[in-house]
């Protein structure tokens, strides 16, 4: 036992920069990690649909966008620097914790929210710094690589700091240049690593995490509907018409997605695959978005803000933005060079589905909720379909080609 305990090996040091497994599954914790996440998107997205307004947005987008960097930073710790010890676990339920304690402070008083909110997103910053900042103390052939992460959210967090006492029109001024400090740091590793002619490339592990976390959102979008119709005390023929359609139209935006994204790999160098994760962002909150005006939609068709938005242009808009950064999530994806034609097909299918579908959504026709989901199904539908004739005249030229 004192042999055991001498060595470290219990506590388990993160795993050097420079081993690197070429397949490592999914652990069991990282999947249970992903759990305190679901709440959190969950709660923002209530949030929101408690205060649709300009001021409400900003603060959702801002909250999605941390969240998620809070949880991409933890999975790419885990991908690269996982260890077998107890230092990974317990690193894990902290940031557990962190998270957690954010989504309590989204429900404290009204007069206090602002303050206790900061705080919980000091400790996380602070975690996250701690968690880069602790892989150069152990690895240090690292240190020149998480230099920047370390010195940046040390930054970000000060600014944090200093926002407890900025006036509520600065607040959200100093909330966003603490998020961009905060995606900085891969940038600039990105310039050391090709002076040293290191290419770093995102894993097919970390290609998976982040379809898992798209599965996250797609089932919240399905909650979303399920809690829309679920309102109603009576189920009439109209009813579940419309429950019938939503779901197709979920499953359709599935199939986009997931066809065309999932199980490609990402273009090799740590830019283009800080770009791509950077780029999940507005992906997945256009999902978050979808989930939200499902779950009022169904009831209150036209509902929002007077001046601002309502839940049917929110639907539209989203679906929109969803498409289009599938669009550009293409574009860093690697391709066999016999479905480059293909590919940029797609891209431009997906791009004129999505600038025609904000046009009629911008429109703003009055119709009802059955037609209207109808039309936006059968506008993803014809989008499939034409994916799927490509498809098929693509494979008729048969041979192997290389991936560009």
């Amino acid at each position: 036992m004192k042999a055991i305990l001498q060595s470290n090996t219990w506590w388990g040091a993160p795993k050097k920069f420079s081993t690197q497994n070429k397949e490592r599954k999914v652990s069991w914790l990282e999947l249970f990690y992903d759990l305190v996440y679901v709440i959190a998107i969950a709660k923002i997205t209530g949030h929101f649909s408690e205060n649709i307004n300009i001021g409400g947005f900003l603060d959702y987008v801002y909250f999605f966008s941390i969240i998620y960097w809070s949880w991409l930073n933890g999975s790419l710790y885990h991908d690269l620097h996982e260890s077998e010890g107890l230092r990974t676990k317990l690193m894990t339920l902290w940031q557990i914790m962190i998270v957690a304690a954010l989504v309590i402070t989204i429900d404290s008083n009204p007069d206090k929210i602002i303050f206790n909110i900061t705080i919980a997103l000091m400790a996380m910053q602070l975690f996250i710094t701690y968690l880069w900042w602790s892989v150069g103390y152990y690895d240090k052939s690292h240190k020149k690589l998480n230099l920047p992460y370390t010195i940046l959210y040390v930054f970000s967090f000060i600014l944090m700091a200093f926002s407890l006492d900025l006036d509520q029109r600065y607040l959200r001024i100093g909330m966003f240049t603490s998020l961009i400090l905060n995606i900085l740091p891969p940038f600039y590793s990105g310039m050391v690593l090709k002076r040293k002619n290191i290419v770093l490339n995102l894993s097919s592990t970390m290609s998976e995490r982040l379809g898992l976390f798209a599965i996250i959102l797609f089932g919240e979008v399905m909650a979303g509907i399920v809690t829309g119709i679920g309102q109603f005390h009576e189920f009439t023929i109209t009813i579940w018409l419309d429950f019938g359609i939503a779901v197709i139209l979920v499953f359709s935006l599935w199939w986009i997605f997931f066809t065309l994204i999932s199980d490609r790999l990402c273009k090799s160098g740590i830019i283009r695959s800080s770009v791509f994760e950077l780029l999940y962002i507005p992906t997945l909150f256009a999902l978050g978005l979808i989930s939200m005006a499902f779950k009022g939609i169904f009831k209150e068709y036209d509902s929002g803000s007077v001046d601002f938005i309502s839940l049917k242009e929110i639907l539209g808009y989203s679906i929109c933005l969803f498409l289009f950064c599938i669009c550009l999530l293409s574009f860093l994806l690697k391709f066999s060079s016999q479905y480059i034609h293909l590919r940029k097909k797609v891209q431009i299918t997906l791009a004129g589905i999505s600038v025609g579908l904000f046009i009629l959504t911008m429109l703003n026709f009055q119709v009802g909720i059955t037609i209207y989901l109808l039309i936006i199904l059968m506008i993803l539908l014809l989008t499939i379909i034409i994916l799927n004739l490509f498809w098929f005249a693509e494979q008729t030229e048969n041979g192997n080609a290389e991936v560009v």
